[in-house]
Formats: C-alpha cells, structure tokens, sequence
C-alpha cells in the first residue's frame, strides 16, 4: 500500500506509466471564506531514467508542462466540492514511471477522483477524463505522444455522471461538427471509467460521501432581498453606464444598507447575523441572483448586449516601433491587450527538462497580467498558474497556422501584456497575438481569433451568453474559450462551475461561438489584411539549407574549430541540427551568402579528375595547399608542381596565386590530393 497516512491514495498504471495521487483534508482555518482548495503535479525525472540537467542535478521549480498539468486536475475537480466546504483540502499527483506510449496526465485527474473518493471526502464524484486523437477520419482514445503529433486533435475530456465538466483541446483548423462528435466521443469513455470507480467502491464496501449544504440563517439574506432588489434591479437595468460606475453604485447601496443595519440594536437578529464577511458574502449573493434572472427572462446583459453580442472591437498594428519585430493592440469593450512579436534564431528555442519526450519549443506565447489591468494594487511577483495557462492556450491556438519550419525557420516569440480586463483577456492575447505576428511578417497560414462563451443555468433553463464580461464570468456558471480561424478551431478550452453539462449544451455553444469568431475575425483584418511582405530592420535575416548529416562533423571541425572560425570570418550565427538543416543567421545578407558559400564547399562531395580555380593559401617545404571551395583544401605536391623537377615551391607558385588544379586523389583519411601536371592555367569550371 502507498502512502498510508495520505486521507485516500491510488496508484493508477497504464501501459509502464505509474501516477500516484493522493487526496488529504485537514481541519479549517478561521476566518476562511472560500474553499481552500490545492492540487499539484510533480514530476520525477526518474520516472523516465534521466537525472535532471540543472546546476544542482534536482528538481527544482515546476516546468510550464507541469503546472499545466497541476490546472488539468485543478479545474474539473473544483466544481465538485461544495462551495460551503471549509476545510483545507490538497490532491498531489506524482510521475512515479513514465511510458512514452503513455501521457500522465489524463490518469492523474482520474486519480484524484479516485483518491478524493477513498478519502471520503465531500465530492460531488466520481469523475474521469480522457484524452482523444485525430488520425485520418478515426478517433483514437488515449493516444501516444507520437500518435499526438500525427493527430489532427489533442482534445481533453473530463466528466461526470451529470455531464461534461472540463473540454480542453488544441486542433488543427477542425470543423465545429468534427470538435463536437469528438467530446461526445470522450465523454462515451468517460463514463466507463465512472462506473469502474462506483464499482471500485462497492468492491471495497465504501460509501459515498454525498455532501448536503448546511442550514443556513436565511434572517440577513431576506432583509437584504426586501432593502435591495430594487435598487439592485434597477442599477444592472442602466445598460449605458461603465463597469465603473456600476460598481460604484452597487458599492453605494451596500454601503447604505451598512449604515442601517449599523443603526439596529447590538441584539437584533440581523445585526448579528451581519458579522464580519456575511454581509458582504449576501450581498453578492443577491446581486449574482438578480443578474441571472435578468437574463433568463428578459434576455439582456448588464451592459444591454443580447446573448450573442459582441462588444465593440477596435485593433491596430505597428503601435510601437520597429525595435520591436511586430506589435498588435486588441481591445474588445473594455478587455485591452498589447501582444509584441520577437523573431530569433534557432538557437532560441527553448529546451524542455520534463518528461515530456518533445524537448524543445520554437513557438512560445507568454502572457502577463498586472495589477494595474484590473484598477487594483499589489506587489509585481513572477507568473502565476492562471498566467502560465492562459499564456499555453493562446499558444496552442497559434501553432497550427504557423509557417513550416523549413521555409520559415525563425524561433517566434509572442508576449502579450493585458492592459487592461473585463473578460476574456486569454482571447484578446490570441487575437493580439496574430496581429502581432502578422506585424512581423511571419506568413501565418491563416489568421486566428476567438471569443469566450458563458452559461446561466437555472433548473432546465439554459442561457449561452456570447464574449461574456468580468461580471458573467464570475457571477455564470461557465467559462468556454474557442479560437479557430476561417476554416476551424484551432484550440478550446471550458470550465464549469457546476457539476457537469450535456454534449447537446456544449454543442450549442460552440456553434454559436463560430459567427461571433468571424465577426472579430473581419475587424482585426480592418488593421492588417495579411503578414508583412518584409520583416523588421531589426529581425535577423535567416538562411536555411540542408547538408548531409554525415558531413556535420565536418562542419564543426575539431573541438568546433571550424564553425567558429566561418562565424568569427562572416560574423554571423550557425545552428546545425541533427537532421542536417543548416541555419545561419545575421543582419547582413551578403556575409550570409558568404557563410553559405563556405558551409556547402566543405560539404560538397569532390571526386577524382575534378578540375578547380582556386587561390594558393600556404606553402610548405613539400608542397602548396590551394583552396579549391570555400572553406576546402587541397594540396599539391612538390612533384605534381611541373612535368619538369621542381628544386624549391616558390620557383612555381606564391602565396596568393590564382591556379587551375585536378583532383589526383582522395586517400583513406580523406585529404585531397591536386595536380597541375596537364592541367591548363585557364579557368576551371566549379
């Protein structure tokens, strides 16, 4: 048995890959007023036989694809607490082995809820979640990673006997239809694994922990609702005031519904029943209900938008100057976001030390949000999980419509700077990002961008709001972001705030998200109606050629003498991969002409009889070395010099003479052997 003391732990195995999670609660602190919540991933790189490449040779800080994997876990079990619990609760997954045939992940959030079940913890479970593949027109569940590099699909499902309750999915331009039938096809498979965990339990004689709310006081909620519904009402009605001023105003009434109770006697009921954060905690509570009945009956938003409204949109390009590769600002109503473009060298691509088997990135999306964005103030700390995951999902739908490799072999670098938010900045980075990269002249296969869907659901009364605000967001009951181009989607990603939703419902949101992603679509192409035709001054110049891979070493030289020396001789930079694809980068196109020209000689293949012009570069006692391509060598010998006898080198050929040879012979170490015995002195063919 693992981790005994652990509330409840599973050792979940697939194929050779061994994820332990376990699932804990401890008492309560005081004064809490939400549920205290963690969930973490951590990897061991032993789990894949390797031993960690950082100074001290330890796992150190979380790598991006962990904490990633930690908000996987994270957002399908959080809805499946009750919202009343207190408690301090925490789910760790740990990589205990890794089969590459076998991503982790999908198995740790099924093992938490197996862990949280066996703990007997307050869970709205069980849940279980599996990954979907795409590969020609059949749906594969669970594949590979290298199956998920084939795929047209990466696609995320994690459910529970009452519905989906998390959709998170990169895709490559898919069509609506295809997205939906491939959550349906999740969700299938999901409910298997459900009901092996319910048979789990029976197998083991535990019951269920079926959570019922506390009775609660309704004394302070009822006073409210009699003080304040109408002044409520009537503020959420003015549809043509700011954020601001709403709030301000909805701060005002709680204020003076403060003061009145402030006045009751220190034994009235509700002045009791109004300590600490329960007033506001209630009032909150009111304003969240009044809002969804709004919309539910009469069909209208706080700002007076109809469900499938966008809000204004306005985009711009080039907004700073061109030391900065490309740039795009994306405001939508009041979310602002200023994504910036950087083009590198391959060189720049960063290296991945998880246990991922991809280990590197040559598209990178990073994502900030500053206190300043929200009108609040705080101390500046590095990116949190919900920054690192938004930064991920403006990536994900990114790479499908980037340029291939070979004809663009820049590493890109996109980050996007919110500026402002209420709601849905993730989306404003994904269109941001495209006008940025679009900047940049990066030749996008085609432009990307998205919009966030909300949910109010009221018994069977179901309303999808379109580009929801701050105020939907927090007060809805879901979060579905969909980015996609023309063509498809290119990536989605939902959250729930209750215990799962059908298919026909997610379907229904995600066609309705199609005309609002167009209607964005057309007013970011108002800014930029394709990529750049050049880059930036300021963006290195890329060539890029393949060589044989065995004639690699040759490049590099001994100890890399030779790579050194082109680079230190051109001033450019080389990155060579394992492939053979030879990139050279630099500022000025001839001294990479000039690199190319050296790099290809030394890799062309010579043969016996060949004829060179060339230039006589050293001369030695036995002989003259000629030049005969850029960066090659070959020598003559003092008795290959003349038909006559040759007392002394120089009596023929200086340093610097322009000679015509023939290649004699290429010996077993493969030096160069050259003539100019019945060679004419004119100029050879190369």
């Amino acid at each position: 048995m693992f981790a005994p003391q652990a509330g409840g732990a599973v050792l979940v195995e697939c194929g050779e890959t061994s994820v332990l999670v376990t699932a804990t609660r401890a008492k309560g602190r005081e004064g809490i007023d939400f549920l205290p919540l963690t969930c973490d991933y951590e990897e061991r790189l032993y789990a894949a036989g390797r031993i960690p490449g950082s100074f001290f040779r330890r796992e150190g800080r979380p790598p991006e694809r962990a904490i990633l994997t930690t908000r996987l876990i994270d957002r399908p079990m959080r809805p499946l607490f009750p919202a009343w619990l207190r408690d301090d609760l925490q789910v760790v997954a740990t990589t205990l082995s890794l089969d590459e045939r076998v991503p982790p992940d999908v198995l740790a959030v099924t093992g938490a809820s197996i862990a949280a079940l066996l703990a007997r913890l307050p869970f709205y479970g069980p849940m279980a979640a599996v990954r979907v593949g795409l590969l020609g027109d059949d749906f594969v569940l669970n594949p590979s990673y290298r199956e998920i590099e084939r795929s047209e699909l990466d696609l995320v499902v994690a459910g529970t006997p009452a519905g989906v309750v998390m959709v998170e999915a990169g895709a490559n331009q898919l069509p609506e239809q295809d997205v939906i039938e491939a959550i349906d096809f999740g969700y299938e498979a999901v409910g298997e694994l459900i009901k092996a965990q319910q048979q789990l339990l029976a197998e083991l004689g535990i019951e269920q922990v079926i959570p019922e709310a506390p009775s609660e006081d309704p004394t302070l909620a009822d006073f409210l609702a009699q003080e304040c519904s109408s002044g409520i009402g009537e503020v959420l009605k003015q549809f043509t005031q700011t954020k601001g001023e709403r709030d301000e105003k909805l701060d005002a009434l709680k204020a003076e519904v403060a003061t009145k109770i402030a006045s009751l006697t220190e034994a009235d009921p509700i002045r009791l029943a109004s300590t600490g954060k329960a007033l506001g905690n209630s009032y909150k509570a009111l304003t969240k209900k009044l809002m969804r009945a709004q919309i539910l009956t009469e069909g209208k938003r706080v700002d007076g938008r109809n469900l499938d409204e966008v809000r204004p949109i306005t985009a711009a390009v080039g907004v700073l100057p061109k030391r900065v590769h490309g740039s795009g600002l994306f405001q939508r109503g009041l979310t602002q976001v200023l994504s910036c473009a950087t083009l590198g060298t391959p060189s720049d691509a960063q290296e991945m030390d998880d246990l991922n088997p991809l280990s590197e990135k040559t598209y990178l999306h990073h994502y900030n949000f500053p206190p300043y964005s929200v009108g609040e103030t705080r101390p500046m700390r590095s990116p949190g999980r919900r920054e690192v995951g938004h930064g991920a999902l403006a990536e994900r739908a990114l790479i499908p419509v980037l340029p291939a490799k070979e004809g663009f072999p820049y590493v890109m670098r996109v980050v996007s700077e919110c500026l402002s938010s209420n709601g849905s900045t993730s989306m404003g980075s994904v269109c941001g990002s495209t006008l940025a990269l679009m900047d940049a002249g990066v030749p996008l296969k085609a432009p990307v961008s998205g919009a966030a869907m909300g949910l109010i659901k009221e018994g069977d009364e179901v309303r999808i709001l379109t580009d929801i605000q701050g105020i939907e967001d927090f007060l809805g009951d879901m979060d579905f972001k969909v980015a996609g181009t023309e063509k498809g989607i290119t990536a989605l990603q939902m959250d729930m705030k209750i215990a799962g939703l059908a298919v026909s419902t997610i379907a229904e949101a995600v066609n309705q998200a199609r005309p609002a992603r167009l209607h964005i679509l057309e007013k970011m192409l108002e800014a930029i109606e394709k990529p750049r035709d050049t880059l930036s001054p300021h963006a290195p110049r890329l060539l890029s050629f393949r060589i044989d891979p065995e004639l690699i070493g040759t490049v590099i030289g001994p100890g890399g003498r030779t790579i050194k020396g082109i680079t230190e001789r051109t001033n450019t930079k080389i990155d060579i991969e394992d492939g053979g694809i030879v990139t050279i980068a630099s500022h000025d196109g001839a001294a990479a002409d000039e690199a190319q020209r050296i790099i290809e000689g030394l890799t062309r293949r010579i043969s016996e009889g060949e004829q060179f012009s060339g230039t006589v570069t050293r001369v030695i006692p036995i002989g003259a070395f000629v030049e005969i391509l850029p960066g090659k060598e070959g020598m003559i010998h003092i008795s290959q010099l003349s038909e006559a006898r040759v007392e002394k080198v120089e009596d023929v050929v200086k340093v610097g003479d322009p000679v015509t040879v023939r290649v004699r012979e290429i010996d077993n170490r493969g030096r160069i052997n050259l003539t100019l015995r019945g060679v004419s002195q004119e100029p050879a063919a190369v």
